[in-house]
């Protein structure tokens, strides 16, 4: 190319003017924190989902106890009729019971029956790891519903 001086020692097609020049370690430097954001991210995401399969498989458990205790006094009253009568005491004191064991930890539950299926909605607040990055420090809402039908005869 006219006007442009080549070096021997450069390789074919390398230029000396300059404007090759500057430092990759600011490049180095940003690839590495995005990397690192990312392996964080994947990590504090993975806790999340673990933790949302326990507070699941818990309110699982919890709605399967409740459907499965009768209203003892229905039963006497009316007979047992094609499903196992539920009322929303019965349903509240099998969950409770399910939870009582201490293994568990939920922030808050609910129980409610219409009768022949109960549906059972239960909280946790947890910590993840990073959750200081991700959440600013504060606790992540993890909530499930479960529901299950009383056995039928």
């Amino acid at each position: 190319m006219p006007g442009v001086q080549r070096d021997e020692g450069l390789s074919d097609g390398a230029l000396r003017d300059g404007a090759e020049r500057g430092s990759t370690l600011p490049f180095v430097l940003v690839c590495w924190t995005v990397a690192a954001l990312m392996a964080f991210g994947a990590i504090a995401a993975s806790d999340a989902f673990l933790e949302q399969q326990s507070v699941q498989s818990v309110c699982d458990g919890a709605a399967i106890a409740a459907a499965n205790s009768t209203d003892e006094g229905a039963v006497y009253a009316n007979g047992v009729g094609n499903e196992l009568p539920l009322t929303r005491a019965t349903a509240q004191a099998a969950v409770a019971d399910q939870l009582a064991d201490g293994r568990t930890r939920l922030d808050s539950w609910s129980a409610e029956t219409d009768g022949a299926e109960v549906t059972v909605r239960c909280t946790r607040y947890a910590d993840i790891a990073f959750g200081w990055l991700f959440l600013g420090g504060k606790p992540l809402e993890r909530t499930a519903v479960a529901s299950a039908r009383a056995p039928t005869l």
